[in-house]
C-alpha cells in the first residue's frame, strides 16, 4: 500500500453527525462517568477567562501581524471526538509561508518559528484563542490535545489503541500536555498516549483543578517541572513497560508516509531507518 492510500484509508467513526472517518470507531477505553457532565460546566469557566482574554488575545494578534506579515489568528483543521473535524484557532508563531511543503510536525528549534512565536510557544499563549472553541462545544478546558487529520490515520495504523483518544473532547490543556514536550517522533506520541488513556479512564473535578492550576501557574513563569510536583501531577511513561517496544520513527521518516509511493519506496530500502514493530499496550 502507497503512503497516500495509507493516509486516505477510512479508519471508522462513531455515527451520528459529520466525521473526518467513514467507518465506525469501536473505543476499548471506557471514560470516566465525571464526563457526563464536566462540559457544561468547562464552558462557563471559559466563558469566563474570555472576559479578560480578548484584549490580551487582540493585542496578540496584532503583533503576530506584524511579526509575520500574515494574519495574527489562524485556523487549522483538527480531529475532534468521535473522529469530528473542527477548525482550532491560534495565534500565528511561524512564518506565513511555513507550510509551503505540506503538514508537517514542529521541531526543537524550529527555524520556521518567529522570535515572537517563540516565546507565546514557551508560555502557551498561542493557544489563548482556543477557548473560542471550547465555548463553542468542539473542545474541553482540559483532555487530549487534539492532531491534525494529516497525521491521524498514520499514527492510528502505528501506535494500538490511539484513536481512544477520541472518546472524549480534546483540550486546550492536559495530564500528557504538562508532563511532556510537543510531539516530533512515534515515542512521543506512545508517551502522551498512555497519560490520554490515563486520564480518560480516571479524570475527575479535584484532578481537573489541579491541572488548570499549574497551567496557569506555569504561564506566570514557574518551572514546569516545581509546578507538576506542587500539584501532584508528574507522570514518568516507561514505553518498554507500556508497549513491550521502543521503536522510534523520525520526523522525515513521518513526512516520507505522507509523500509519494516512490519516497516511501526509498524510506523502505534505507538500512537506517528501523523497521516498526508495536506491540499492544498492557
Amino acid at each position: 500500500m502507497t503512503a497516500a492510500e495509507f493516509a486516505a484509508e477510512p479508519i471508522a467513526v462513531k455515527p451520528g453527525g459529520p466525521s473526518f472517518f467513514e467507518r465506525e470507531i469501536r473505543f476499548s477505553v471506557s471514560p470516566s462517568s465525571y464526563f457526563r457532565w464536566r462540559n457544561g460546566v468547562g464552558r462557563a469557566v471559559a466563558l469566563l477567562l474570555l472576559i479578560p482574554g480578548l484584549p490580551l488575545i487582540g493585542v496578540l494578534i496584532l503583533l503576530a501581524r506584524r511579526s509575520t506579515g500574515a494574519s495574527g489568528l489562524y485556523r487549522q483543521q483538527r480531529v475532534g471526538k468521535n473522529g469530528k473535524p473542527f477548525a482550532i484557532y491560534k495565534i500565528r508563531s511561524m512564518r506565513a509561508d511555513a507550510e509551503k511543503d505540506g503538514a508537517q510536525w514542529s521541531t526543537q528549534d524550529d527555524e520556521r518559528v518567529t522570535k515572537l512565536g517563540r516565546f507565546l510557544r514557551k508560555v502557551h499563549l498561542d493557544e489563548l484563542p482556543q477557548l473560542i472553541n471550547v465555548l463553542k462545544g468542539e473542545m474541553a478546558l482540559i483532555g487530549p490535545r487534539p492532531e491534525r487529520p494529516e497525521f491521524v490515520p498514520i499514527l492510528a495504523r502505528a501506535i494500538p489503541d490511539y484513536l481512544d483518544r477520541l472518546a472524549v473532547l480534546p483540550g486546550v490543556t492536559g495530564l500528557a500536555q504538562i508532563n511532556l514536550p510537543p510531539d516530533v517522533n512515534l515515542n512521543c506520541v506512545r508517551r502522551k498516549l498512555v497519560l490520554d488513556l490515563e486520564y480518560i479512564e480516571s479524570a475527575n473535578p479535584w484532578q481537573d483543578i489541579r491541572i488548570l492550576l499549574c497551567t496557569l501557574v506555569r504561564l506566570l513563569g514557574v518551572p514546569g517541572d516545581l509546578a507538576m510536583e506542587l500539584f501532584g501531577l508528574r507522570r514518568f511513561v516507561d514505553l518498554h513497560e507500556a508497549y513491550g517496544a521502543d521503536v522510534c520513527l523520525s520526523p522525515k521518516a513521518l513526512r516520507d508516509l505522507l509523500a509519494a509511493e516512490a519516497k516511501v519506496e526509498a524510506l523502505e530500502t534505507e538500512p537506517a531507518e528501523p523497521h516498526i514493530s508495536v506491540a499492544k499496550p498492557r
